[in-house]
């Protein structure tokens, strides 16, 4: 069994072969989306965060929106980029989004992916301590976010406050217990994954690894699993972690799957991001019966416990829901994942 999800990035764009033409029909048609992804069956609806772009950059109203609108399905990120957040006010937000949803957030984080400008996080009044970069300051607002979230009292009580205070060092409120252990680490590389481990932070991969070692990219991610249970294993952590790696997945059943992805299927690609090599996973798209036999020689899915579906979400909330429930009628049962 493997919980299924799906990952949107959530662009909008005002070309009229899009469905999703504003900021408000990408908001709006993302909980429309979870609320008829849970009513087929589907385990999680996941959002990127990318911001001076049109494309989901606030997570936390669009979180708690969907929280209210469903029973059972998780919500989650993947993921906010740590660089342009202040950890403490980050609690607050998801403590809150957590709640509204009975403890159903998956809150993925990282260092993030290229930006639309410059040394965006700048904007947001975050500069990286002298000596350090922009990668330890994410690093560094995570570790933050991670104390926070364990709900222990760190500020010193006014002595006249406005309200009564419980006895003690208060902490950062609504806190929701739990939070903590379902906070995931989006890792690029086999070394991120190993520190992700060592912070007790769940491993969350996707279709790009920041590296190559010439082997075909699912080889790769499974290396990178591997190693992230092995670092766990190695911390002596008490609780199970979690796994999630994402796929493009196209099964094509009708004929307007055909003419939206009847070709699509492919191979890894190799090129160069942020100065480095990089491999980017395939799209599986095609008949059934062909992608059941592609899958099941996936090792990285078989390592992970959480499928997260990538979908183009400027089709609409009714073609999204078909590619859903494809997966899940005709390729999930078959492969062992339901």
């Amino acid at each position: 069994m493997k919980s299924i999800g799906f990952l949107s990035f959530g662009h909008w764009t005002p070309s009229p072969q899009s469905q999703v033409r504003t900021g408000a029909d990408a908001l709006l048609q993302s909980i429309d989306l979870a609320v008829a992804a849970e009513e087929v069956g589907v385990d999680g609806a996941y959002f990127r965060v990318h911001h001076f772009a049109r494309q989901l950059a606030s997570p936390f109203p669009l979180l708690a929106a969907i929280g209210a609108r469903t029973s059972r399905i998780e919500i989650g990120t993947g993921v906010i980029d740590m660089r342009y957040e202040n950890p403490l006010y980050m609690a607050e937000e998801a403590g809150a989004a957590d709640l509204i949803s009975g403890g159903r957030l998956q809150l993925g984080v990282s260092r993030g992916s290229p930006e639309q400008v410059v040394d965006g996080y700048r904007y947001f009044g975050h500069l990286p301590a002298e000596g350090s970069d922009h990668a330890a300051m994410a690093r560094e607002h995570t570790a933050v976010l991670l104390e926070v979230l364990k709900g222990e009292g760190f500020a010193e009580p006014n002595p006249r406050p406005m309200f009564p205070n419980p006895p003690g060092l208060l902490r950062v409120e609504p806190h929701s217990p739990g939070l903590r252990e379902r906070i995931w680490w989006g890792a690029g590389s086999r070394a991120t994954a190993e520190w992700a481990a060592e912070q007790e932070m769940n491993l969350m991969s996707s279709t790009l690894l920041t590296e190559d070692t010439g082997v075909p990219f699912h080889q790769l991610q499974a290396e990178q699993i591997q190693r992230f249970h092995d670092a766990w294993r190695a911390a002596g952590h008490e609780r199970a972690p979690r796994v999630s790696v994402s796929r493009s997945i196209f099964p094509v059943v009708t004929d307007l799957d055909r003419t939206y992805f009847g070709d699509r299927s492919g191979e890894d690609q190799v090129g160069r991001l942020e100065g480095g090599l990089a491999r980017f996973g395939k799209t599986y798209a095609g008949e059934p019966d062909a992608l059941v036999a592609e899958l099941a020689q996936d090792e990285a899915i078989a390592a992970a416990d959480t499928l997260l579906l990538t979908i183009p979400n400027q089709l609409g909330v009714d073609y999204n829901v078909h590619v859903l429930e494809s997966v899940l009628t005709h390729l999930a049962p078959a492969l062992g994942w339901r």
